[in-house]
């Protein structure tokens, strides 16, 4: 168990790979935004307490690979992280102002990162009254 957090009452591995896009898909996450987008990124999440494990930052797109304490919620998460770089950027950068009318689409994809397979959590679950 040495890869999981401890915590007073709490033991976890709570990683996921998230991936959201700016509004219209336009290609302007690139040059001094991007550098300036990632470091707002690890601010926040020293701020909060996550952990980013992997970053990579596109010209349309932003890759993820988060942990982070169960007890905070993905879509609060997520939401932290648009809320708060789209308010920097978007004041950094007035051409981010005149070209979207906002930086980030509504939407995200996300997915849970684990180290066994569904097939395996289901066999577990499943013999669980015959051990």
């Amino acid at each position: 168990m040495n890869d999981y957090i401890h915590k007073k009452g709490l033991v976890y591995k709570n990683q996921f790979h998230v991936i959201f896009c700016p509004k219209y898909r336009r290609k302007v996450l690139i040059g001094d935004i991007a550098m300036d987008l990632e470091q707002i990124f690890y601010e926040l999440a020293e701020e909060k307490e996550i952990i980013i494990h992997a970053l990579e930052i596109m010209p349309e797109h932003v890759h993820l690979f988060i942990e982070f304490d169960p007890r905070l919620l993905l879509h609060k998460v997520i939401k932290d992280f648009k809320g708060v770089s789209s308010r920097r950027l978007r004041g950094k950068y007035p051409s981010l102002k005149s070209r979207l009318p906002s930086l980030w689409t509504r939407s995200y994809f996300s997915c849970t990162v684990g180290h066994i397979s569904e097939d395996t959590i289901k066999h577990y679950i499943e013999n669980q009254k015959n051990v």
